[in-house]
């Protein structure tokens, strides 16, 4: 009787490691929403979710970047509660904040494509800071663009009413955010020096 055995391997250890990397910037970004609070200038409350959108799409390239925040869109609509301030759920997809999360996947793609040059994921911290504020404004760009429609859409205003209190409202916030990037991707950089 032979004792011989195949090994089979049904996933490579690339892509498993990627699929680990995506889930946990996915988790990360949930735990981001928590950090939530109102906005005196809009309806729609600031969160650190941007910050993982970012993050997602400078460490993780375009495509398992757009990966991530897909899976943490899919967990949050089965009822995890990690959107804004511990919602979850289809509504929340819906409601007015919801072409902002809709946008998540798409930013954090275009974040990946310019902060990397393309579909080729290369280190980060090797990237120039230009390119890497260029890519997370482009991002920034994207959510504001669904978050307007979404906002104005669901809340039964004009455009321009939307823009302003669902873009404008957040620029000093997103500032923040892109610094706190930078400063992630950059650490083993700024601690050597």
């Amino acid at each position: 009787m032979s004792t011989d055995t195949a090994s089979v391997e049904l996933v490579g250890e690339e892509t498993a490691e990627n699929v680990a990397r995506a889930a946990l910037l996915a988790a990360l970004t949930g735990a981001f929403a928590y950090v939530s609070f109102p906005n005196p200038f809009s309806p729609a409350p600031v969160s650190l979710q941007v910050l993982g959108v970012f993050l997602a799409g400078i460490l993780l390239g375009p495509s398992w970047g757009g990966v991530s925040m897909a899976l943490y869109l899919v967990a949050g609509a089965v009822g995890a509660p990690i959107f804004a301030g511990g919602s979850a759920g289809v509504g929340a997809l819906l409601g007015p904040t919801g072409g902002y999360l809709w946008s998540y996947p798409v930013a954090a793609f275009a974040i990946g494509a310019v902060a990397h040059g393309g579909l080729r994921l290369r280190d980060p911290a090797e990237r120039g800071l230009g390119r890497l504020v260029g890519a997370m404004v482009i991002g920034t760009v994207v959510i504001y663009a669904f978050g307007v429609v979404g906002f104005a859409f669901v809340l039964d205003m004009t455009l321009q009413k939307a823009f302003l209190t669902a873009a404008v409202a957040f620029i000093p916030a997103e500032a923040f955010k892109m610094a706190a990037a930078v400063g992630v991707v950059r650490s083993d950089q700024i601690a050597a020096e």
